[in-house]
């Protein structure tokens, strides 16, 4: 597998073509943001930390039946992925309340969401990915209504497996977002799945073990997302 040329470059990820049409190279980045770009860091290790970190994730779903664009790890920041064609959607399930849930209905942090909770982003950053819903993806020709109920099942299907991975671990899986695309005419989970797109506490104590120790300048960034990688049996070195 060659790499070409830059196709695409991210707020931590840089998106490379390959001497085949239909597979790119994923790279992962030390770089870190958050609001939009507005906070921005260099974290040593974390490319490679959430490159490893999301091959595993990506594999469980695969093993549990959830087709994912991930085809193979590359290097230690590098992986082999299908190309898809994304939509501009985030599917967010909240299993606990947390984050933007809170702000915008004024809700305590921490309450379990029972049934949990399914909400649909638009992905612009310039518009800081604002809620939609069916409709505005219907009207907007963003999915088709097929794709907007397989996206929910898989979105669902995926909380059922990571729940359960993540409690043996010792862990809450509080909230996520994912993105899909198609490949020969099938909807695929693309994107990642790592402490950067996701809230992970404790189960004993409730700290947090993800982005939001960046978020709210609560340091050991990198040391927590090993943390849960070690937890996971992940190896690292």
């Amino acid at each position: 597998m060659q790499k070409q040329q830059e196709l695409y470059s991210g707020k931590a990820k840089t998106v490379f073509t390959t001497d085949d049409p239909n597979r790119l190279i994923l790279e992962f980045r030390n770089d870190t943001s958050a609001f939009d770009g507005e906070k921005l860091a260099q974290l040593e290790r974390k490319g490679m930390v959430n490159n490893k970190f999301n091959a595993f994730i990506m594999q469980q779903l695969q093993q549990a039946g959830i087709a994912t664009h991930f085809e193979s790890l590359l290097s230690d920041q590098e992986s082999v992925v299908k190309k898809l064609a994304m939509l501009p959607i985030e599917c967010v399930v909240r299993n606990l309340s947390a984050g933007s849930l809170c702000r915008r209905l004024g809700v305590e942090e921490g309450q379990l969401l029972n049934p949990p909770v399914f909400e649909f982003f638009l992905k612009n950053d310039a518009l800081h990915d604002p809620l939609i819903n069916d409709y505005h993806i219907l009207a907007f020709n963003w999915a088709t209504a097929g794709e907007i109920e397989h996206m929910k099942q898989l979105t669902f299907a995926v909380n059922d497996v990571l729940k359960q991975l993540f409690e043996q671990a010792g862990l809450l899986l509080v909230d996520y977002k994912l993105e899909f695309g198609r490949f020969e005419g099938e909807l695929l989970l693309g994107d990642e799945f790592t402490p950067d797109g996701c809230r992970l506490w404790d189960a004993e104590t409730r700290d947090k073990l993800d982005k939001d120790r960046f978020r709210q300048g609560l340091g050991g960034v990198v040391e927590a997302y090993e943390e849960v990688a070690r937890r996971l049996g992940i190896a690292l070195a």
